[in-house]
């Protein structure tokens, strides 16, 4: 089995999951597609589990083919895989090399890492002036605003004016007095859109902005868009906790495990799914605990902290690069509020662990 695993450097307001390939036996998946075009789609419902500590996915092959071709490389603080099926080894050699340069390309303009990214050269000088940036950066902003409009700001880029001072590898989190000095500048509203002029301006100093919460899915979705264009028909593309499929399987559908942490041998449910994205947010990829509080990576806009109540978001949809933001969204608002959120928006489903342990659905997903 292959192990794909997230590697964040700092809190974020993304909560990343974690991907997997492997095989999987016994039981019928749920059809993702059929159930949510079924007009009989039942409640929201929730069943407990005994054993919960994180949760994964595994994106299970269903069959087998020498013409499946495939390479794992860490890009975006994160395990990337590509794999795609063609009868040409020599041509899937490069496209998988131009995927992965195509990571590499997003990688170097929206790090917070990268002290000469574009996303670093805003973070430096848009609270003094605007900062003319890529049509591709600003529109990304753009989509990453209109979401915070959507989520009413549970979905937030400048959760990074607080989340920069927590370090997790280093087991660190800020002082509340330091939580309370950076607050105010945590506020989408506080970044200006310019579109004529493709600018990005801050109204407040200390803000900053991180795309940690939907850059990964985005390239994703770039990946899998330049692997269409030419010619390819089935492939996966994966990014820690994202993951986009371009048709099925071969004849048959990719089957994602939403797996028991605690036990990899065991599946909270599982998805049949084609030419669909999943992203997962977690609170156990990135986390410590002290005193018996555990302090993960997602942070909540409202207090700069970890949020609580809920343990992983599981979202499928046609996009990945909304289904990366709506996983987050999702995992700050809530279970009810999320599912609600879920319902408004058409094509999307999701899957929620609460901190109770219950496994929630949205309607499209509900078991018979």
């Amino acid at each position: 089995m292959t192990q794909v695993g997230t590697y964040n450097y700092g809190a974020s307001n993304t909560g990343a999951g974690s991907h997997a390939v492997s095989n999987l036996t016994g039981g019928t998946p749920t059809s993702l597609r059929s159930k949510m075009n079924d007009n009989r789609a039942g409640e929201s419902s929730s069943r407990h589990i005994p054993w919960l500590a994180s949760l994964l996915l595994a994106v299970v092959p269903l069959s087998a083919s020498a013409a499946w071709f495939g390479e794992q490389q860490d890009k975006m603080g994160t395990r990337v895989e590509i794999q795609l099926w063609m009868d040409d080894e020599a041509q899937a050699r490069r496209l998988i090399a131009a995927g992965m340069a195509e990571f590499d390309r997003i990688e170097a303009a929206m790090s917070t890492y990268r002290d000469n990214s574009e996303i670093s050269a805003v973070n430096r000088e848009a609270a003094s002036a605007p900062v003319v940036v890529s049509a591709e950066l600003f529109d990304l902003v753009r989509r990453s605003l209109e979401l915070s409009v959507q989520t009413g700001g549970a979905f937030d880029i400048t959760y990074d004016s607080v989340g920069y001072l927590y370090d997790f590898r280093a087991r660190e989190r800020p002082a509340e007095a330091a939580i309370a000095d950076k607050l105010a500048a945590i506020d989408y509203r506080h970044v200006l859109l310019d579109a004529g002029k493709s600018t990005i301006r801050f109204t407040r100093p200390g803000t900053r902005i991180n795309l940690g919460g939907i850059a990964k899915g985005y390239a994703c979705e770039q990946v899998v868009a330049l692997l269409r264009k030419a010619g390819v028909t089935h492939a996966l593309v994966n990014a820690g906790g994202d993951t986009r499929l371009l048709g099925d399987r071969q004849g048959k559908p990719w089957v994602v495990g939403i797996r028991d942490p605690d036990d990899e041998s065991k599946w909270v449910t599982r998805l049949a799914l084609d030419d669909e994205a999943i992203s997962t947010s977690g609170d156990y990829e990135r986390y410590f605990e002290e005193d018996g509080v555990r302090y993960h990576h997602i942070l909540d806009p409202r207090s700069g902290k970890p949020v609580a109540g809920v343990r992983s978001v599981t979202i499928i949809g046609p996009d990945a690069t909304l289904t990366d933001g709506l996983s987050t969204s999702v995992f700050v608002m809530g279970v009810e509020r999320g599912l609600a959120l879920i319902e408004a928006t058409p094509g999307y489903a999701a899957v929620i662990i609460d901190a109770e342990r219950k496994v929630r659905f949205s309607k499209a997903l509900a078991p018979d």
